[in-house]
This record gives structure tokens, sequence and C-alpha cells, in this order.
């Protein structure tokens, strides 16, 4: 996935570390294998060039994951779309790298016309996905999250009842320590942020993920072009919105809710929230620095705190 990851777990006496990594790392390579854009062969990647008018069989962690996507993508009419392939390509954010800065116009509607939620269609009875041709599927807002997932219930799996699992940034926790703390984390804060008061949460039984224009990113001609791709119109968003992080006890869904509320805005992405009663924070960034605000549910799960 291009990325790191870290476990930090209470384990038994007796229980090995090394048996541990290893089992961690095979949970982790059956995600990349399945859903990596950048593995050739990945079932992803076979999907995506699939012939037009084709049922594919899919394993069933990675239909559970497109089928998750593809409902976050109806509720946001579009503002999350797992058919983003061509366009993250387009702009240099996919596996493919590009020479040129910044796509033209006519990239962005040839790959516009090769987009579209609508237009995969799912077998639930035999885990098949309809490809109409030429459509490349792009998991990567979510499946980091559902790879957090993946260990957290191995560990599980493997008697381990105090964990805190980390996969580029996104994090799951569970337990106390012997200290009989439970996991503090620091929600992730945008470089140069130093205003206003850090929010540190529990993760007990919850997952937290974060999606901000900063990871990754260009400047061209004095602009500069956030990664997060609006699927409705094909250009990166420009509404100033900085940073979404979402609690949630699955890391799967928290993850694709942050890009979902990333490309929706600010008063957008607040009336999802409160629509789905998640805990969320929004950081915007002004002339003179950044402006957070709290869904009703993260200030009262921060104020129980």
């Amino acid at each position: 996935m291009g990325t790191t990851w870290r476990v930090k777990a209470m384990v038994r006496v007796g229980q090995v570390d090394s048996d541990l990594t290893r089992g961690i790392q095979e949970q982790l390579d059956q995600v990349v294998a399945q859903m990596s854009p950048w593995e050739p062969q990945s079932d992803l990647m076979r999907f995506n060039r699939a012939a037009a008018g084709t049922w594919n069989a899919i394993p069933a962690e990675f239909y559970q994951v497109l089928e998750h996507a593809l409902f976050v993508a109806e509720q946001t009419q579009g503002a999350y779309d797992p058919t983003i392939g061509h366009l993250a390509n387009a702009w240099g954010f996919g596996p493919r790298a590009r020479s040129e800065p910044s796509p033209s116009e006519t990239e962005i509607s040839h790959a516009l016309r090769h987009t579209g939620w609508q237009k995969l269609k799912l077998d639930r009875a035999n885990k098949r996905v309809y490809q109409a041709g030429d459509i490349h599927i792009d998991l990567c807002s979510t499946a980091k999250g559902y790879g957090v997932d993946h260990v957290a219930r191995y560990l599980e799996h493997q008697g381990i009842a105090s964990y805190l699992v980390e996969v580029g940034g996104e994090l799951r926790g569970l337990g106390i320590k012997t200290d009989a703390q439970p996991w503090w984390v620091e929600l992730e804060n945008p470089p140069g942020k130093s205003d206003g008061i850090n929010s540190i949460v529990a993760l007990h039984c919850l997952s937290v993920a974060t999606s901000g224009d900063y990871r990754r990113g260009f400047e061209s001609a004095g602009i500069r072009y956030s990664h997060t791709i609006d699927p409705r119109n094909g250009y990166p968003v420009k509404h100033g919105l900085a940073s979404v992080s979402v609690l949630h006890p699955e890391c799967m869904i928290a993850d694709a809710l942050a890009t979902a509320m990333m490309v929706l805005g600010l008063d957008a992405g607040m009336a999802y929230a409160k629509k789905l009663q998640s805990a969320v924070r929004f950081i915007v960034r002004e002339e003179h620095g950044y402006r957070e605000h709290w869904s009703p549910m993260l200030e009262a799960m921060l104020d129980e705190d």
C-alpha cells in the first residue's frame, strides 16, 4: 500500500513476537494481494483489465470493502466514488507517474467517461462484480482502514485483548495497558497547526481515520493541488477544508467517511456527519491559521473524556 504499519499490544507470556509479526504481515499481504492498485496481479487490477460486459468473481474481503464503498457513494451522490482509478492516474496520484504537473481538460473528460459508481453492478450471492468497460476501481481511500480492522481481528483471534494498530496513520485500539490506561492518541493535525486544543481520545473499541489535503499533492503555476479529487467534476477540491478526522468502531468505515467528508467540504460534510451521528472533527484553513469544527457526537464524546 506504499506505507508502513505498527502494532503495540499486551501479549501473553509465551507468545512469540516473531510469530505475531509474521501473522500481522500475512493479514496485510492479503489486503495488498486483493485490493492494491500498485500490484499488477492483484484481484483489483485483474478486474480493472477485465473485458467489457463481463461478471468477475472477487474474494469475499474485496467484495465487502467494495460493497461498503458503493454504499457511501450512493449516500453522498458520488462525492465519494470507488471508480476513481482513471482520475487518480490522470492527476499522478495513482500507480502511473505523470511527466506533466497537471492533466489537460481533454484528459479529465476522458477519465470522467470511465468513472461512475452507478456503472458497477454487484452479484451478492456469488460475490461478483460487473465490468461495464474500462472502469477502474481504486480503494485506497478505505483499504488501509480495512487492513487495520483485519489486523485487529487477527490479534483478537490470537487471544490479545489490548492493542493499538496503525497503518498509514489510521488507527484502532482495544483494551487497557498494564498501567490501567487506555490507548490514548492525538488526532492528526495539519502541518503548522499550533492554535487550539489538541484533541486526545482513548481508542477502546474505537478507530480513527484522517483525510488531509496536506498528505499528498503538488504545486503548478502557483496553485496547490490536493490529492483529494472530487469524482463529480474530476478536479482536486478547493474549498479550504484541510483535514477531516472520523471516529468509528470500524476503521474501514472511518477511512471512507473521512475521504467522503473531505470532498463534501465543511457544510455538506457536517450535515452528513449529523445525519450519520458520527464523531467528526473538521479543520478549515483560513487566512490567519486554522479553525476547528466538531460534530455534535464528537463534542459529546470529548466532553465525557
